[in-house]
């Protein structure tokens, strides 16, 4: 993205949106999304719970860690790590505390997002929250969350 690769015009003939991640998959059929390149390789797996409940809850933690997650935790990090930037809008920081301590309410009690078991919600959520630091914050005030990433780091 900072080299402007994702604008590139065979890039863009994969995928018009010029966003990463993309996956080229067998047959050369491009798939963008993160959550739905996880879900295309999860599909039949035990990272998919089969009871519907457990599964529309999966599928609840996806779409919140895309809308509050993902634009908190990666945007600052992206900002502070990638681009070096010295002024970012508090406001930015005060949502990646509000969205680390509701996931230090959820795990309080449990092991992983959903059910007893990893799930892709798990999968997804990791994957920003284990570079935390990169974006200034220390999962030290989150003790349910780290603990939690690094049970899914060893799974």
């Amino acid at each position: 993205m900072v080299k402007k690769e994702t604008r590139t015009p065979e890039f863009l003939a994969l995928n018009p949106a010029g966003q990463v991640p993309l996956a080229v998959l067998p047959g050369g059929q491009p798939l963008a999304q993160s959550n739905a390149i996880m879900l295309y390789l999860a599909e039949g797996s035990d990272l998919i719970p089969s009871d519907a409940r457990e599964r529309a809850l999966m599928f609840q933690w996806l779409f919140w860690e895309q809308y509050s997650h993902e634009t908190a935790i990666a945007v600052l990090r992206f900002h502070k790590h990638y681009l070096k930037k010295p002024d970012i809008d508090p406001a930015l920081h005060g949502r990646c505390e509000s969205v680390l301590t509701l996931m230090n309410n959820h795990l309080r009690e449990r092991r992983y997002f959903v059910g007893t078991r990893l799930s892709l919600a798990d999968i997804a959520l990791v994957a920003y929250t284990r570079y935390a630091h990169e974006a200034g914050l220390d999962l030290k005030k989150w003790p349910s969350v780290r603990t939690w990433v690094s049970r899914v780091e060893t799974d």
